[in-house]
């Protein structure tokens, strides 16, 4: 699976971005996927993972409530819906899939996608 992650940007706090991972190569809809992102000087973290179906989503306690995991499997893309921005959000973001089920560590997913970078001014 080649994955492709774009829509990164710089944004106000308080504002908006939406994501897009775009899938590639084996069947996308196989996978579980995720989305991780790393600030500078900080370890990659975790933000929202989302089943195979979409039917089961995980979410880091930082975002919950602020961001939105979808798929649409017929376009073999996963989005993430940010909104109220922080400028804590800061960071490159990064799309993932995982044969097993959705998982929280990045160790589990098999494949990487380049990042996007998201910028969140004060």
């Amino acid at each position: 699976v080649q994955l492709q992650a774009f829509g990164g940007g710089l944004v106000q706090a308080g504002g908006s971005l939406r994501l897009s991972c775009a899938a590639s190569g084996r069947t996308f809809s196989r996978y579980a996927m995720g989305w991780f992102r790393q600030a500078p000087g900080k370890e990659r973290e975790f933000v929202t993972a989302i089943t195979w179906s979409g039917g089961a989503t995980l979410y880091a306690d930082s975002v919950k409530g602020r961001f939105t995991i979808s798929r649409d499997n017929a376009k073999n893309t996963v989005y993430l819906q940010m909104s109220s921005l922080k400028p804590e959000d800061t960071a490159v973001y990064s799309c993932a899939a995982g044969s097993l089920y959705m998982s929280r560590d990045y160790a589990q997913y098999d494949y990487w996608g380049q990042g996007t970078q998201v910028t969140v001014s004060s």
